[in-house]
């Protein structure tokens, strides 16, 4: 494979233009470049003071077979590599002086990918990141249902979402600002957010859904206030996000877990999402001692 396989640009819609049927084409794999990608075109791709965004295209005869895109925040995203196109792809792409905060995609691309940029740079990648996706089979809400109703979340709630927002990033470790100045350039925003609310009104969980695209609606983020947890509420939240999916027509519901979190990944199985794969993210940011 030669490096001019890979075209590269920073024109999001020419991009999609080129690379999009190929990212349809398997929207549970490439959920997570179908809503950030499309999310970037909405915004126009770019971020005061950040680095340019890049998207690059793995052309073999005349088909797009691979892509990635690095984020104005600095991260790479890639579709599934072979260890022999990854590494092709670092050298280019350390070849052309780029740079990233980190890399993430399934777990033998990323890793592939992490290996060969320490080669190719000096860099000493550390994990710092692992899902598990899934994908709804046959949902099956759980019995027995906790006492109370699902409601999608107005206006009057966004302070609250934000709040829990805040608490679920801090959970999982991601470094983030979620406040009304910050909002709207989080991963958190364009949502569609449901609670779970008890019979007297009071939410005690809430699911979010990321909008559709190419038939797949992502559900991300269920969030549970830890006093209020083990009570059948994020069970009752994602079934209530799962099927208002499939009701607006969706075919694929997916959703990542936390592999250290086995109640989390147990309560998806039960209501019916079947693991698909493990996808892992590594800090490229790190330099070791200078070049293999």
């Amino acid at each position: 494979m030669r490096p001019d396989d890979w075209q590269l640009t920073e024109d999001v819609d020419d991009f999609l233009a080129r690379a999009g049927s190929f990212l349809r084409s398997r929207p549970v794999m490439h959920n997570t470049p179908l809503t950030t990608l499309e999310k970037l075109r909405r915004s126009g791709a770019d971020a005061s003071g950040a680095e340019a965004t890049l998207f690059g295209r793995l052309e073999s005869e005349g088909e797009v077979r691979a892509v990635f895109y690095r984020t104005p925040r600095g991260r790479l995203t890639l579709t599934a590599l072979l260890a022999g196109q990854a590494d092709t792809l670092a050298a280019h792409l350390a070849g052309l002086g780029h740079t990233f905060s980190g890399v993430t995609s399934d777990h033998d691309t990323a890793t592939a990918f992490a290996e060969a940029w320490k080669r190719h740079t000096g860099a000493a990648p550390v994990r710092d990141w692992q899902a598990l996706l899934y994908r709804l089979g046959t949902l099956t809400p759980p019995e027995p249902v906790p006492a109370g109703r699902g409601r999608l979340v107005g206006e009057g709630d966004h302070e609250q979402v934000m709040r829990w927002c805040r608490e679920f990033a801090a959970d999982v470790g991601e470094a983030v600002t979620v406040d009304s100045a910050s909002w709207a350039g989080t991963r958190f925003a364009e949502k569609r957010y449901t609670f779970w609310e008890t019979p007297d009104g009071t939410p005690v969980s809430m699911a979010g859904a990321n909008p559709m695209v190419a038939g797949m609606v992502r559900v991300d983020p269920v969030y549970t206030p830890a006093h209020l947890r083990g009570r059948g509420y994020a069970g009752a939240v994602t079934v209530e996000v799962s099927r208002a999916a499939l009701a607006a027509g969706a075919t694929d519901v997916v959703l990542f877990a936390d592999p250290s979190n086995p109640t989390s990944n147990a309560l998806y199985q039960r209501i019916g999402y079947v693991l698909v794969a493990d996808f892992t993210g590594y800090d490229l940011s790190r330099t070791g001692c200078g070049r293999s």
